[in-house]
């Protein structure tokens, strides 16, 4: 009985089902009586319903097949074991022998050890995930398309009660939550601070049957639905107001595409020729794509679910027609776990003072819309949108990276006394902007700008940054989807240029690779993609794609200096080959008749193998750079994004600012220039420690120039320099010097907050 396969659920069957789960019963019976019912219908020898908890936690709630005493003790917390992973990808997972899979957690008290074959379903409503179904055999078999459609069915069913009863528990808990602050860490995307009461991302949910008696109708009214939510964001794109750039521009056309793509929508038409609603079958192909995207390695193609969620949410919402939604309170903080670019429009016209998502990246389609519309964006708050009620007060500080949910009456008062300080500072920084970073003691420094978007080009003016020491050439093509044609390229680059004037730009050539992968191109998995196949190398071993980008460069530098900066170069055998390709473009480019004044080639320092190689790199470069991130987390073999690793070395220990002198030396010895760039420059404390050791170029983000160039311009740099001499030569075992170098810094006037 356990190796054939079952026949999908018939209406007899499905008429039995929602019976039982609208008596009025305790919810533990109806769940009991719903897995003897799918155990007999499937032909399955275990049926059992995990319930979401609070904390992320499933609990099993009913089973038949598995042992009695197991219901209320088993608990497995979401990404934990084969329920657990299909919980926290909101994905179905469809295994032979689930005890093979790298992801199972085996637990003694419910006897499962007997059985191979496992499916299990997220119960989903809209987006939230409210538990598990899962069935089990066992003969090790893969489970039929019908099979998986009758289990996806019941979960929909399912997902309707346990919404109830999830109100229900939310109710009793919530007096004693509203009186307790929670904090969070996150990462700021888009700085600022907000305070206002929260509101929760979230689509209304409608309630609507999941079986329809007439498919033509339902198609019908897909159909007028689809006109009604296309024609809905054509108005939302095109309303006045919206700031003007080529970023949120590329983002919203390549959102319309998304929009008008027909594929979708005929998976949609299937769903209802299978004898689904219209509401039930958007519901279905939501879950689909979304276990689909979710499951790519390429993060900006995961990323996309959240346009997808948009797109499906306007799309339930014209189904259901005209609904009275409370409007957002004033001056709100927007609290998501994901959100579209769109629908974000939809809030800035209420007024969103702040906004938290929980998943977000640079380059996610919110995030660029948000830079462009100044909003404070805070990344990064795991579990906060199920933790934040609706109405309370929330704190947004996005230039440190922290959420406060019911910040009490001194930190609110902090908040007013931070808005009145950062307009002051704001003033005070602004009166910078035309002076030059020079010291106390007369030496100038430099204080250039690290850009990813065209965007970021109106901070160059704004922040009085010396030039553009960092443009990170794929944040662009990230952020549009993809590798633009060659005019377009070359219009981009030119126009980087024209805002740099006279001011200089280092270009780096595409660092694709590791965290920032391309759609369409083709990346394999990697066990740790930082030490993989990326940056240079992808260049190296596909030529005609870096000799693309050169042409490029080249083109639209025509009548002056062009600086080409290659990333994570290892070997001087690497650089030489990449400057070989330049050269050929560059040979090219004088064939053209328009050809630049001077091209300069230099490397970017992140591999520490390169450091040991100084001599014979800087007899090849015409300029270095060191890229603090990546050097130093090789240099520690510790991953800078691992929380837990990630604060086991310091930036600012002996080690570090050794190895920062010795190339600082050796580049002053040879006459070439220095510069480091990443976030470590960006902190004035770290800035301080970089000029202290002898470079003499930073390049940061445009929110920390005027604070670096205050600290500059605080500073006595050759006391400094023999007091940190003396404070390296006392260091043992590595240690961190940061509390000296502050002490010092605090003693003698020297800006670093």
């Amino acid at each position: 009985m356990s190796g054939r396969e079952a026949p999908p659920l018939s209406r007899s069957m499905l008429a039995r089902l929602r019976a039982l789960m609208s008596a009025d019963t305790a919810l533990a019976a109806r769940l009991a009586g719903v897995v003897r019912l799918v155990a007999g219908e499937l032909v399955a020898e275990v049926a059992s319903i995990y319930v979401a908890r609070p904390g992320e936690i499933l609990e099993l709630a009913a089973t038949e097949g598995l042992r009695a005493e197991a219901v209320g003790r088993t608990r497995l917390r979401f990404g934990e074991g084969i329920v657990g992973t299909a919980a926290a990808e909101a994905r179905i997972l469809n295994l032979p022998d689930a005890q093979l899979h790298p992801a199972f957690a085996y637990r003694p008290e419910t006897g499962e050890e007997r059985f191979a074959s496992m499916l299990a379903v997220p119960i989903l409503r809209g987006t939230e995930v409210l538990g598990v179904i899962a069935v089990q055999n066992r003969l090790p078999r893969r489970y039929g398309d019908d099979e998986v459609e009758a289990v996806e069915t019941v979960a929909m069913l399912l997902a309707e009660v346990l919404h109830g009863a999830r109100r229900a528990d939310e109710e009793v808990g919530r007096s004693l939550a509203a009186t307790l602050s929670r904090h969070y860490e996150g990462v700021g995307l888009t700085p600022g601070l907000a305070l206002g009461p929260v509101h929760r991302h979230g689509r209304a949910t409608h309630a609507a049957p999941v079986l329809a008696d007439d498919p033509v109708a339902e198609r019908t009214r897909l159909a007028a639905a689809v006109a009604a939510m296309r024609s809905e964001l054509d108005a939302l794109i095109a309303a006045p107001g919206f700031p003007s750039a080529d970023e949120p521009a590329a983002v919203l056309d390549a959102y319309r595409m998304i929009a008008a793509d027909t594929g979708w929508v005929a998976r949609i038409e299937e769903a209802i020729a299978g004898g689904l609603t219209a509401e039930a079958a958007v519901e279905r192909v939501l879950a689909e794509l979304r276990a689909r995207f979710r499951g790519l390695a390429d993060p900006l193609l995961r990323e996309r679910v959240a346009d997808i969620e948009d797109l499906v949410g306007r799309l339930l919402d014209a189904l259901a027609g005209p609904t009275d939604r409370p409007a957002p309170p004033p001056g709100f903080v927007l609290i998501a776990r994901r959100i579209g670019p769109a629908e974000l429009l939809d809030y800035r016209r209420h007024g969103v003072a702040g906004l938290v998502i929980e998943e977000a990246s640079p380059t996610a389609h919110a995030t660029i819309i948000a830079r462009a519309l100044g909003i404070p964006l805070l990344a990064g708050c795991r579990g906060v949108w199920e933790a934040a009620q609706p109405g309370e007060a929330a704190f947004v500080d996005a230039d440190r990276g922290r959420l406060v949910l019911r910040p009490d009456a001194e930190l609110v008062s902090a908040f007013h006394a931070a808005c009145a300080a950062r307009a002051a500072r704001v003033a005070e920084m602004a009166g910078l902007r035309a002076l030059p970073p020079v010291t106390r003691d007369g030496v100038r420094l430099s204080v250039m700008l690290n850009v990813g978007l065209l965007a970021d080009l109106a901070d160059l003016d704004a922040s009085g940054a010396d030039g553009i020491g960092l443009f990170r050439s794929e944040i662009e093509w990230l952020a549009r989807g993809g590798l633009p044609d060659l005019p377009t390229e070359e219009a981009i680059y030119r126009e980087v240029l024209a805002a740099a004037g006279e001011r200089p730009v280092l270009f780096r050539t595409l660092d694709l690779g590791g965290d920032k992968l391309m759609p369409g191109f083709g990346h394999d998995e990697e066990e740790n993609p930082a030490l993989g196949w990326r940056s240079i190398r992808i260049g190296l071993d596909r030529p005609a794609l870096l000799r693309r980008q050169l042409r490029a460069l080249l083109a639209a530098a025509a009548g002056r200096t062009l600086a080409v900066l290659f990333p994570m170069i290892t070997t001087v055998e690497e650089f030489r080959a990449a400057r070989e390709l330049l050269a050929a473009e560059e040979k090219a480019a004088a064939a053209r008749g328009a050809p630049p004044t001077r091209v300069l080639a230099g490397a970017m320092l992140e591999v520490p193998a390169l450091a040991w190689q100084l001599p014979a790199l800087l007899e090849e470069v015409d300029f270095l750079s060191i890229g603090s991130n990546d050097l130093t987390q090789f240099l520690f073999a510790a991953d800078r994004g691992n929380r837990r690793v990630g604060a086991r070395y310091d930036f600012l220990s002996a080690p570090v600012l050794d190895l920062l002198e010795e190339v600082a030396r050796a580049a002053d010895a040879a006459g070439v220039p220095l510069s480091l760039c990443g976030e470590a420059a960006g902190r004035p404390l770290e800035a301080l420690a970089v000029f202290g050791v002898g470079i003499r170029t930073v390049s940061v983000s445009a929110a920390a120039v005027p604070a670096v160039k205050a600290m500059v311009r605080s500073l006595d740099l050759g006391a400094f320099r023999e007091v940190l001499a003396g404070l390296r030569r006392s260091a043992r075992g590595g240690a961190s010097l940061r509390a000296d170098i502050a002490a010092y810094a605090r003693d003698r006037g020297i800006v670093i907050d």
